[in-house]
């Protein structure tokens, strides 16, 4: 049922006052006021609550979280590895923290340096929670004081390719380059790695003598860095899932070479995880979310989470957390096997913004939502200049924040606020911690695998499948040189019945592209011909 704001100003500080989490020491607070649970649903949810608590005390101490893939869950190791089950991964973590660092150094005081000389450039290739969490903390935290200037390759998109080196311009030489990919045969950062080194090799330079690793033990990757001569390589646990994997060496390196405080992304990380390790909801912040995101969505992702940071550094959260949230939380079956469709639907870009987009449809269209907004209090170093009398920019930021709120509030629609002193590094620690484990816990209360992501798997089998049968088609039309075939000539070429439509879109990407394909188009994609010239 959503809330409608009360009669009086005295009674909604009241419902405010007692449905506010707040922290002052750490700087952070968490307002539920807006998004109230129904009578009773605390004391319904309190043994399943018990259960989660219990559940996510044994992950941390190194219980198989995963069985689909028999492994642990340790990310909340990379920030305390003292609460390591063994001695070998809190000694290698530890190690791991202070390479990360003493390479960093290295890179700034020109001892580790490019053809060129200093480096100046950073260029990060990976894909999914491999770009996603550096991107968030890059722009987040990043300034003037950067030490090195931050691009990302995060796609197999050859023009996004071609866009991200035509920045890059003629600083190769001075362009250190990260690859993370923990297998080292993900395509999107392996075809982004040999694009790389084929620009290097272009101007004439040595990409392994740029090029730092960031992967599995043993893995493809690694044996190319080894075989090559990297300047270094960083591990990737098996333990640490893609979408977790911020606050351990995928985040922290490139966060520690852009010049950024990684020493402040774990404090906050370790502070937060300390708080919502509390096995009381009415105390715990993560435990108080995963319970609002519950009665919100019915436990069934009835509604999407939309995002509203008030702070243009944290533009990025909401991409960040659609993978951190949709894919730990989107699956077809429970841990009984049971068909159950679950999901939290994540999406949000940026206030006041966003208030002159989408929020006219919040506020008087369907109501299949619940917001998130995030305020933070610091407007920016020094002092604002006035707007108008008595009045700044800042000024005029909480006001939208606040009334937009009011607007949804005096609309039924519900909203949680976070609230932060400022955008630092151990604020950004926190909040990711915060999330990282109410997605947890909100999982446990499912009774879905958070850790695992069998469709990502399924995509990646179909885009696998899709290249063998391109590979055939070409071979089909290669042996039929000169000849025009349709789509489905070419289908029964290699024997491939009810595959027209995908053979189809493959010959219609090639012939786009230069090379000996050309094609003859038609109105009717059944009357389009493929030649191989």
């Amino acid at each position: 049922m959503a809330w409608k704001y009360p009669d009086t100003v005295a009674s909604s500080f009241d419902l405010y006052r007692r449905q506010l989490l707040n922290f002052p020491e750490l700087g952070i607070s968490l307002d539920l006021s807006r998004a109230p649970a129904p009578a009773g649903f605390a004391e319904k949810m309190a043994p399943a609550m018990v259960r989660a608590f219990a559940d996510m005390a044994a992950l941390e101490k190194g219980a198989v979280a995963n069985p689909d893939e028999k492994r642990m869950v340790g990310h909340y190791w990379l920030r305390s590895p003292e609460l390591a089950p063994d001695a070998k991964i809190a000694a290698d973590v530890k190690a791991t923290v202070g390479a990360i660092a003493g390479f960093a150094a290295q890179v700034h005081a020109g001892q580790v340096k490019g053809a060129a000389g200093n480096f100046t450039d950073l260029l990060c290739i990976g894909i999914g929670g491999s770009a996603l969490g550096p991107q968030f903390v890059a722009d987040a935290l990043g300034g003037k004081a950067d030490k090195l200037r931050v691009h990302f390759i995060d796609n197999t998109d050859p023009d996004g390719i071609d866009r991200v080196f035509d920045g890059l311009g003629g600083r190769l030489g001075t362009t250190l380059a990260i690859v993370t990919s923990k297998s080292g045969s993900t395509p999107e950062p392996r075809n982004g790695q040999v694009e790389a080194a084929l620009r290097w090799k272009q101007a004439g330079l040595s990409f392994a003598a740029h090029a730092v690793a960031v992967t599995g033990e043993g893995s493809q990757l690694d044996q190319v860095a080894v075989t090559e001569k990297w300047l270094a390589r960083f591990p990737m646990w098996d333990w640490v899932g893609g979408r977790t994997s911020e606050i351990g060496p995928v985040g922290l390196l490139p966060a520690a070479l852009q010049g950024l405080d990684i020493r402040g992304l774990l404090a906050g990380a370790r502070e937060m995880d300390a708080l919502t390790r509390v096995p009381d909801a009415g105390r715990n912040p993560a435990a108080a979310m995963a319970l609002a995101w519950h009665h919100l969505t019915e436990g069934r992702g009835s509604k999407a989470m939309v995002v509203l940071p008030y702070k243009d550094r944290l533009l990025l959260f909401s991409r960040y957390l659609q993978q951190l949230v949709m894919e730990s939380l989107g699956k077809e079956h429970d841990l009984q096997g049971r068909q159950v469709f679950q999901g939290l639907t994540v999406y949000g870009n940026k206030g006041s913004t966003d208030q002159h987009a989408y929020v006219q449809q919040l506020r008087d269209g369907v109501n299949n939502f619940f917001a998130v907004f995030i305020e933070v209090l610091k407007d920016r170093e020094g002092a604002s200049p006035d707007v108008e009398p008595g009045v700044t920019s800042g000024d005029y930021l909480q006001a939208f924040l606040l009334g937009t709120r009011e607007a949804l509030s005096g609309s039924g629609r519900d909203s949680i606020t976070i609230t932060l002193r400022q955008v630092d590094a151990h604020a950004i620690g926190m909040l990711i911690a915060l999330f990282e484990r109410a997605v947890g816990l909100y999982a446990n209360l499912l009774g879905i695998n958070a850790y695992h992501q069998p469709g990502v798997e399924a995509g990646k089998k179909a885009a696998s499948e899709t290249l063998k049968i391109r590979a055939a088609a070409l071979a089909a039309l290669a042996k039929s040189k000169g000849k025009w075939l349709s789509a489905q000539q070419v289908c029964e070429e290699i024997a491939l019945e009810g595959r027209e439509e995908l053979v189809f879109k493959v010959l219609l990407h090639v012939s786009a592209n230069p090379g000996p394909i050309t094609r003859q188009d038609s109105p009717d994609p059944g009357l389009t011909l493929y030649r191989h010239s």
